[in-house]
């Protein structure tokens, strides 16, 4: 008898816990520019001349490359450039062609 009883649970029961508001339950975080571009305000490059980020073309990237190797949020910086496709400028330590190269090794 015990297998013919049926207790009204429906087969997908299972119901998202952070929809139904459950206490404790945390909301996945929704990114938003601000967010996304909150590492900006730990960045080196924020307090230095940003003349020396963007060179004239054949210009030295020694001085920006020295910035970024001692600089917190390097990653974050590559990562965005890499997302942006940012074809200007050292980012997270890398000139235009080196994050080219990047690129093409990657893809």
């Amino acid at each position: 008898m015990a297998a013919q009883y049926r207790s009204g649970v429906p087969d997908n029961w299972f119901v998202d816990p952070v929809q139904l508001g459950v206490p404790g339950v945390r909301r996945p975080v929704v990114e938003d520019e601000e967010t996304q571009l909150g590492w900006q305000t730990d960045a080196l490059c924020s307090q230095t001349d940003p003349e020396a980020f963007f060179p004239e073309k054949g210009g030295s990237t020694r001085d920006a490359k020295r910035i970024c190797s001692s600089c917190d949020v390097r990653t974050e910086c590559l990562e965005y450039a890499l997302q942006n496709d940012e074809r200007f400028g050292i980012w997270g330590g890398l000139s235009e062609r080196e994050r080219r190269k990047l690129k093409r090794r990657a893809g």
